[in-house]
């Protein structure tokens, strides 16, 4: 009987060092987990998400503050949205009462311009009688430079692979030509085989279309493959493709001039910040956008567009490595300007 007694105790005292064990490395696991998703959730400033919540400010995040006339300037991007913020940004021009302008349908739409057409812009933007949007498909210019005053610039990015496919596939829509041929009857149609051509035969090909390398320049009207070159402007370091120079001018641009660079996949982000960094002209866009928008009139939506197989996807990554740190610099920014405005959660 004590032998078993003598048995049971050892057989209890082994449970409990299992059980310790156990727990033990457990919780160093989950210490582990837990210090792993802190790093994850650092910016660049390596705070904490608590002391990010108690450290920023909106006042030290917003541009809006450094305006000076109150014009909104939105160089919009292709295919991030753009359209869909335009008819917000129409909607809300008769609600809260500014005014709407945007660039006249072009049969070369150039995007980066000549520095005297640059000021030629500038003295446009700054033409129209506050408060008031003018959007254009153009490189982010500088007002400022030609000594006029510096207006609100907002924007939108995408994630760079699903808009480069986007844009593949836009160029390509039968409405979009018949769109141009309306109103450029002389326009010539594009060759037939061109048309048919799919995104993934054509990165698989090697088609000099979908080959994306580094440096390579292309000139003309402007390198519709990338969304930094909206942001980092008209400078020839803008030119090489995934380049740092390129990358960096873009982020600087962002940082010193634009209010708002919100993110295509995180609309009620963008809609908030929006809300909230540049009241006068987006009060309310929330309500506008889910209620009467987003509803009701999906916009600019490409039906004759493909699903791309995801490993096509990957071997594109591969080359946008500088537009994809560009599109998470945007999104950290949008989710700092977020955070910082310290707003109850929703229950």
């Amino acid at each position: 009987m004590a032998a078993d007694v003598i048995g049971t105790s050892e057989l209890i005292a082994l449970m409990a060092l299992s059980a310790t064990l156990f727990l033990f490395i457990h919780t160093r696991d989950l210490n582990s987990k837990l210090k792993e998703m802190e790093v994850k959730l650092q910016p660049d400033e390596m705070v904490s998400a608590n002391q990010l919540m108690t450290s920023l400010e909106p006042f030290q995040l917003n541009n809006t503050r450094k305006a000076k006339q109150e014009i909104v300037f939105f160089n919009r991007v292709p295919k991030v949205g753009s359209q869909t913020l335009m008819e917000l940004l129409r909607r809300l021009s008769i609600r809260n009462e500014f005014g709407f302008h945007q660039d006249r349908v072009q049969r070369v739409e150039t995007i980066r311009l000549a520095p005297e057409d640059q000021a030629a812009l500038s003295a446009l933007v700054s033409s129209y009688e506050p408060p008031s949007v003018y959007i254009k498909h153009v490189c982010f210019t500088n007002v400022s430079e030609f000594g006029l005053p510096e207006p609100i610039y907002i924007n939108l990015v995408r994630d760079p692979i699903e808009r480069v496919i986007s844009w593949y596939y836009y160029v390509r829509a039968p409405w979009y030509y018949v769109e141009r041929k309306l109103a450029f009857p002389d326009i010539p149609l594009p060759d037939p085989k061109w048309l048919k051509k799919d995104f993934e035969h054509c990165v698989l090909s090697g088609d000099r279309e979908c080959k994306y390398l580094t440096g390579e320049i292309r000139e003309g009207i402007g390198d519709h493959r990338r969304q930094s070159m909206f942001f980092c402007g008209h400078h020839a370091d803008c030119l090489p493709f995934n380049t740092d120079g390129a990358l960096e001018r873009a982020k600087q641009a962002v940082e010193q001039h634009y209010a708002v660079v919100g993110v295509l996949e995180e609309m009620n982000t963008t809609l908030t910040v929006l809300e909230n960094y540049i009241p006068r002209f987006f009060q309310g866009a929330s309500d506008v956008f889910w209620n009467e928008i987003s509803r009701y009139k999906p916009i600019n939506k490409n039906s004759f567009k493909p699903p791309v197989n995801e490993e096509i996807k990957d071997l594109v990554r591969k080359n946008f490595t500088k537009e994809i740190e560009f599109y998470e610099f945007c999104k950290q920014r949008l989710h700092k300007q977020y955070l910082a405005l310290k707003l109850p959660e929703k229950p």
